[in-house]
């Protein structure tokens, strides 16, 4: 069970970097340069109102953690972080292999 949400939520992070990798691709022709959305569009756009809570509750934990990690992150394009974090998680949901040199019938 715990391998096939890996996997689902793997091919559902995949999918959707790719329809960002589309979309990224379509506005660049459309603008004659380069565009690339960052995660911080993405999440702005999906959760308006927690959005804007996210810096404050993130100093109240750790006030260096949003200069360290967190707004590096967000200025991360959201493609590659899609298709990396898809493809992590299909690796690691996927089914273990039967070791090398064993006999499977008696």
């Amino acid at each position: 069970m715990f391998r096939f949400l890996l996997r689902f939520l793997g091919y559902l992070l995949l999918a959707g970097g790719f329809v960002a990798l589309v979309y990224d691709g379509a506005s660049s022709i459309a603008n004659n340069g380069l565009r690339v959305t960052p995660l911080s569009d993405l999440l702005f756009t999906l959760f308006k109102d927690r959005a804007s809570a996210l810096q404050a509750t993130v100093e109240g934990v750790a006030p260096w953690l949003w200069q360290v990690l967190v707004l590096p992150l967000t200025l991360a394009p959201a493609s590659l972080l899609g298709l990396g974090l898809g493809a992590i998680l299909l690796w690691l949901g996927q089914p273990a292999r039967e070791p090398i040199g064993f006999l499977t019938r008696p």
